[in-house]
């Protein structure tokens, strides 16, 4: 089985932020322009998003930078927890974008409805940028979150949503666009409203996710389903009791409890934890840190 080393991954996680942070930048400044000169407040909203984007990509980029330095005497177990604390930034600036965009969106639709049409109608091309978003922003997230299959950073995954959401964000604001063109102004704001609704939503699923991760809670139900089975594999090992599990960033630390047969010496004790060590960091190669495994007679 072919295996990604820590520095492969730490260049792959560069490429996703390098290629999205140019990305963005574009996007930002021909949504923003266009938006402003079609006079399209949901266009104008995802090109603030893709601002936004612009920001937190170079914060992700600086702290997968620093995430990369060894550990030293204050950090023993190195910077990697850096990944999730990108990730928590990630949907820190997702949520308060959001919020911004839900709020000015309402009240242009208030104002189309209590005030009527003051606007010039939107022009093709602006719905041609909108679409083109939508089928880039595709490629982007299915390219990102293949580099985070690989490589397993909270940070890159952050991004991969962020990519999801803009697809969203992107279609409701080319419904909106669209609509506006058929005279249905006021929905055109509205359609930014959506936007900061999918906005919202993703940036509660990313911070839920990186604060899982800095709170050392166990990834999912197949992950300790993986430790017990892996446990099989050394014989004299009657059951995992006890499972902990220390997260820095695409790392763990393993701390486990395990029941042997009462009888066994304290060698033997030692000789069935070492081969239950061999058998995780061949399991999980290159996530896998340390194991601390204690175990104790069988409790009956």
């Amino acid at each position: 089985m072919q295996t990604t080393n820590s520095s492969d991954k730490h260049q792959l996680a560069n490429i996703a932020v390098n290629l999205g942070l140019v990305y963005n930048i574009i996007l930002a400044l021909l949504k923003t322009f266009f938006g402003i000169v079609g006079h399209s407040r949901a266009l104008l909203a995802d090109g603030i998003n893709s601002t936004a984007d612009v920001v937190y990509y170079i914060i992700v980029k600086v702290l997968l930078f620093l995430s990369k330095k060894p550990a030293d005497k204050e950090h023993p177990y190195g910077h990697q927890q850096l990944e999730s604390v990108a990730s928590l930034v990630v949907g820190a600036f997702v949520l308060t974008t959001a919020i911004a965009i839900f709020w000015n969106s309402i009240n242009s639709a208030f104002d189309f409805i209590i005030n009527g049409q003051k606007e010039i109608p939107l022009g093709w091309l602006v719905l041609v940028i909108a679409l083109a978003t939508v089928f880039s922003k595709i490629a982007m997230y299915f390219y990102t979150q293949n580099i985070y299959r690989k490589t397993k950073n909270p940070a890159v995954r952050a991004l991969a949503m962020d990519h999801r959401n803009d697809i969203l964000a992107a279609g409701a604001a080319a419904i909106g666009l669209q609509l506006s063109r058929l005279r249905f102004y006021y929905l055109d704001p509205a359609a930014g409203a959506v936007v900061a609704i999918f906005i919202f939503l993703t940036g509660i699923d990313i911070i839920r996710e990186s604060s899982f991760e800095l709170m050392d809670t166990l990834p999912d139900e197949n992950f300790r389903k993986s430790i017990v089975q892996t446990s099989k594999l050394v014989p004299e090992i009657i059951r995992v009791s006890r499972i902990g599990v220390h997260r820095f960033g695409s790392k763990f630390i393993l701390n486990l409890t395990v029941e042997i047969d009462g009888k066994l010496s304290v060698h033997d004790g030692d000789t069935l934890a070492d081969k239950f060590e061999d058998a995780l960091k061949e399991r999980f190669t290159g996530s896998l840190l340390r194991t601390n495994i204690h175990y104790h007679p069988e409790q009956k």
